[in-house]
C-alpha cells in the first residue's frame, strides 16, 4: 500500500511539474513584442487596411517572408559559430596611429 501511494505521488508531482513547464513557454506577449512583430510584418511588405480584399493571402506572404528572414539569420549566426568564431559587429582600430599625447609631469612642469 506504501509502495502504490508513493508511486502516486511521484507521478502526481511529475506531471503537475510538467504542466507547469508547459504553462510557462506560453506566456501573453508584452506591447512592445506585439508592435515588434507588426512592424517586422510591414517591412516585410504588409500594409494593414480596412478594405483589404486579399487579407489573408497578404499577411501570410509577410509572415512567409519574416520567417524566411528569421531562417536566414539563425543559418548565418549558426554558420558562423560553427566554425568556432564570433560574428563580426562595429569596427577595430587595429593599423591605426596612436594620439598619445605627452605626459604631464608635476616635476618638470611640461
Amino acid at each position: 500500500m506504501k509502495q502504490l501511494a508513493l508511486l502516486t505521488l511521484t507521478l502526481t508531482a511529475l506531471v503537475s511539474s510538467t504542466l507547469t513547464f508547459a504553462h510557462a513557454e506560453s506566456a501573453p506577449l508584452t506591447r512592445s513584442q506585439v508592435r515588434a512583430d507588426l512592424i517586422r510584418l510591414e517591412q516585410a511588405g504588409y500594409r494593414p487596411t480596412a478594405n483589404d480584399l486579399n487579407y489573408p493571402a497578404d499577411i501570410q506572404a509577410a509572415q512567409e517572408k519574416v520567417a524566411a528572414q528569421n531562417a536566414a539569420q539563425i543559418g548565418q549566426q549558426r554558420a558562423v559559430e560553427s566554425m568556432g568564431g564570433t560574428q563580426e559587429r562595429g569596427s577595430s582600430d587595429a593599423g591605426k596611429p596612436s594620439a598619445q599625447t605627452p605626459a604631464r609631469s608635476i616635476y618638470f612642469g611640461q
